[in-house]
């Protein structure tokens, strides 16, 4: 994403850039409840893995700056989950996320009964026995290519992420390499023992640890990890987690309220204090993670900011307004982490079930950014991209008169990126459709001035849509 090159955002940062004092920590925290939506974790999972692995780095003696990689690696680690989220969902032919979820507590790296069981579970669960059957021997056949697939994507995506935000290499490295094993049994790269980073190796535990705990007991968590101690981890950290756990050290404050301000704390050498432009940066790089869920949300997030701060502009908005409307449309679809790509990429209709989870997302994107205080205001306009002024949308049914300029800038903006945009049911529509569209719903549900400036705005791209 460059929306550097956007005008609409360089006349913002031109007139006025906006002062903040906001803490790297503070941000990244927060946002790394977004990637647990991804994995279907518990929430808080990249959280207590950052509370475990830690721990662990400090008991190795690491010096501050691989405590540094280490902590923000740690809290980034699932930063490329959500790109391999449709080819996952493609090849089992089920809820990525649900699988997601159970593949931490099975061996993947062997075909075993708990893989086999696995994969029925989770393929095809509306189909035949035979169909499955088929589906559970191709899995078994294409296990080797699969794994690489779509662990590949996932870890150079995350790197390439990291690397953008501004983090070093090593941190970088880290969050490639997580999924490598002690044995070279692991992937992308099938590295083994000491030529896999450190950082990857505490990553890999840590994430293990907490899975483990958190499904099972922490009493079976160090058992298995063990039990996978020289296998899937290097040995001399399972010692170090065994030691920490006998002195009642390892999981304090992990599942607690206090955890995530335990994190922030333990943050190591100097707090890292964040610009507007590097603010935009982690805001740019979250809105990727949500757009590469799907092949057909590969751009909303960037489509809707830009229309978003087009709009804006045509209503002559100060610098202030449209950072503001810039980073609540950047984050607006947060929440959409939690839908798995089967209800996403869905060709045919949703139905109630598949659409209560849907209409959670604005909720779940509010709830997310209102963990950074500073975030109050766009956390609440991104709550309401799906409301109306007549009180039918959602989540919370408000109406005209609680809804913002800001609001209903937003809720314009994604639907016609909505419009615009290839869905699996259709095509994008051309602007005279989407202008049709949108017109059926002025004034009662959408704003009519903000729609004559999503006009003004469609006139400026070189369209000429007919009014």
């Amino acid at each position: 994403m460059n929306m550097q090159d956007s005008p609409e955002l360089q006349a913002t940062l031109s007139t006025g850039e906006v002062k903040e004092q906001l803490a790297l920590s503070e941000v990244i925290t927060a946002l790394s409840f977004a990637l647990d939506l991804t994995e279907d974790a518990v929430p808080g999972h990249a959280v207590r893995s950052c509370l475990v692995g830690m721990r662990i780095g400090r008991q190795l003696g690491l010096q501050e700056n691989q405590l540094h990689d280490l902590y923000y690696a740690l809290l980034l680690k699932d930063i490329g989950c959500s790109s391999n989220a449709a080819r996952m969902c493609q090849i089992l032919g089920a809820d990525d996320r649900e699988a997601k979820r159970r593949v931490k507590t099975v061996d993947w790296t062997r075909i075993s009964v708990d893989g086999l069981k696995l994969a029925w579970v989770n393929s095809l669960p509306e189909a035949g026995a035979l169909q499955k059957v088929f589906r559970v021997v191709e899995l078994g056949l294409g296990r080797e290519r699969n794994n690489a697939e779509v662990i590949g994507l996932r870890c150079e995506r995350g790197a390439n992420i990291v690397r953008r935000i501004g983090l070093s290499e090593q941190c970088a490295s880290a969050i490639y390499s997580l999924d490598e094993h002690w044995n070279g049994k692991g992937y992308p790269d099938h590295l083994r023992g000491e030529a896999i980073p450190l950082l990857a190796r505490i990553l890999g535990l840590a994430q293990h640890l907490d899975v483990f705990a958190t499904d099972l007991s922490r009493e079976r968590a160090l058992v298995t990890m063990v039990e996978r101690s020289g296998s899937w981890f290097d040995p001399e950290l399972v010692r170090v987690a065994a030691s920490l756990y006998r002195s009642g050290n390892l999981w304090t404050g992990c599942g607690t309220p206090e955890e995530r301000d335990l994190v922030m704390e333990m943050e190591p050498g100097q707090l890292a204090i964040l610009g507007t432009d590097q603010v935009d940066q982690v805001c740019e790089a979250f809105a990727d993670v949500v757009d590469a869920k799907s092949p057909f949300t590969y751009h909303h997030s960037v489509g809707v900011t830009e229309a978003a701060l087009g709009i804006a502009h045509q209503f002559g908005l100060n610098a202030e307004r449209r950072q503001l409307i810039y980073r609540a449309a950047l984050l607006h679809d947060l929440g959409k982490l939690r839908v798995s790509n089967a209800i996403l990429d869905k060709p045919g209709k949703l139905d109630d079930e598949e659409w209560k989870v849907v209409r959670e997302h604005p909720l779940l994107s509010q709830q997310i950014l209102a963990r950074i205080p500073s975030f109050a205001p766009i956390a609440t306009i991104a709550g309401r991209h799906h409301e109306k002024l007549d009180g039918t949308g959602y989540p919370f049914g408000l109406n005209a008169s609680q809804l913002s300029l800001d609001d209903r800038i937003v809720a314009m903006a994604d639907i016609y990126g909505a419009l615009s945009e290839n869905r699996p049911y259709r095509a994008g529509l051309p602007p005279e459709r989407i202008l049709s569209i949108i017109g059926a719903d002025i004034p009662h549900k959408l704003d009519h001035e903000v729609f004559e400036a999503l006009k003004r705005f469609m006139l400026s791209q070189h369209s000429t849509p007919q009014s």
